[in-house]
């Protein structure tokens, strides 16, 4: 028979392991970029934005050769 604290800790066990998978899969150091209206490279300040943009934000000019790599002179080249 389990009693109530055997649970309490087995369940304060569970929650700290999926905490730390959760933190293995996404680190805190991740780099978080959102759409904010910049479209132009010189808007941006690394390859990783630039790529963030490209690929989630509507309206960007950042892709002249329409190659998938954005920034090649600035940034990503």
């Amino acid at each position: 028979m389990v009693d109530a604290d055997e649970e309490a800790v087995d369940g304060a066990e569970t929650a700290v392991a999926i905490s730390h998978r959760l933190s293995q899969s996404s680190p805190a150091s991740a780099v978080r970029f959102s759409c904010d209206g910049r479209t132009y490279c010189s808007q941006m300040t690394s390859c990783a934005e630039a790529t963030y943009f490209l690929k989630n934000c509507p309206g960007t000019k950042m892709d002249g050769n329409r190659d998938g790599v954005p920034c090649e002179q600035q940034w990503c080249g």
